[in-house]
């Protein structure tokens, strides 16, 4: 079964902000107005405890898409950069944006503010932000309830709550067809899941330990982690009723 694109604007602008440990959360923003850099850190502060808005991460661990209207062609562009620290995620940056196979600019280096000594005096006071909370959240202020669960102050709170779905995908590289899968199952789970979730993407060919953990032997390999019991989905991940049933969730109308 195959699903329906979700819809994005045609002209919108899109921006990720990233931790150090691995966390993503995004916005797109359709009228390219919003300070969304501040509601972002804003947000990163609420959800993981911290004891100020992590502006710090800003000229270091953002990227940003822009897709806009030539006035002369009439033609829609796209231009997206990320600085170099995030480079290593276009995958997931094109699966949430919608753009493909788009290869991303790397953004020039702050000098001086993303020095690997300087972003370490901030891991003190900061911890929150160098640990892997699996943390995958669309950031909607237009919405009355935004797209994210409540503050927590680990990740094992959010666990305990059996509507907040953690879930991990594990891969063999980076290739078209990887894309198309998260993509997919972006689609699909932020159309029909009805619940907050987080997923995190692992290449068993980087990663193989965490494969041996997770008891995954071929891919791609859906597992839920959480609400328990664990399940996994291996290969057909297109098949939204299987995916769904692994889940013991029903989609939502």
């Amino acid at each position: 079964m195959t699903t329906d694109k979700l819809f994005l604007p045609k002209l919108f602008k899109g921006i990720a902000l990233f931790t150090p440990g691995g966390d993503l959360i995004y916005c797109i923003d359709p009228n390219k107005q919003g300070r969304w850099h501040l509601h972002l850190c804003a947000a990163l502060q609420e959800i993981l405890d911290l004891p100020e808005p992590p502006h710090f991460l800003v000229p270091c661990y953002t990227a940003t898409v822009d897709h806009w209207l030539d006035p002369h062609t009439q033609q829609i562009r796209t231009f997206a950069e990320a600085y170099p620290a995030v480079l290593q995620y276009q995958a997931l940056l094109n699966a949430i944006f919608g753009t493909g196979d788009l290869i991303w600019q790397a953004a020039p280096w702050q000098d001086g503010l993303c020095d690997r000594m300087v972003l370490a005096t901030y891991r003190s006071t900061f911890p929150q932000l160098w640990e892997d909370h699996d943390l995958i959240i669309n950031l909607d202020l237009s919405e009355k309830a935004p797209k994210y669960h409540p503050p927590v102050r680990a990740i094992q709170t959010v666990q305990q709550k059996n509507q907040c779905y953690v879930l991990r995908l594990f891969v063999a590289g980076h290739s078209a067809n990887t894309e198309r899968i998260l993509q997919n199952l972006h689609e699909l789970l932020e159309r029909s899941l009805g619940y907050p979730y987080t997923m995190k993407v692992i290449d068993v060919l980087t990663h193989p330990e965490q494969a041996e953990i997770d008891q995954v032997s071929a891919t791609p390999t859906l597992v839920k982690v959480w609400p328990q019991p664990i399940r996994r989905i291996v290969g057909d991940l297109d098949n939204a009723e299987k995916i769904f049933q692994m889940l013991g969730a029903t989609e939502k109308s």
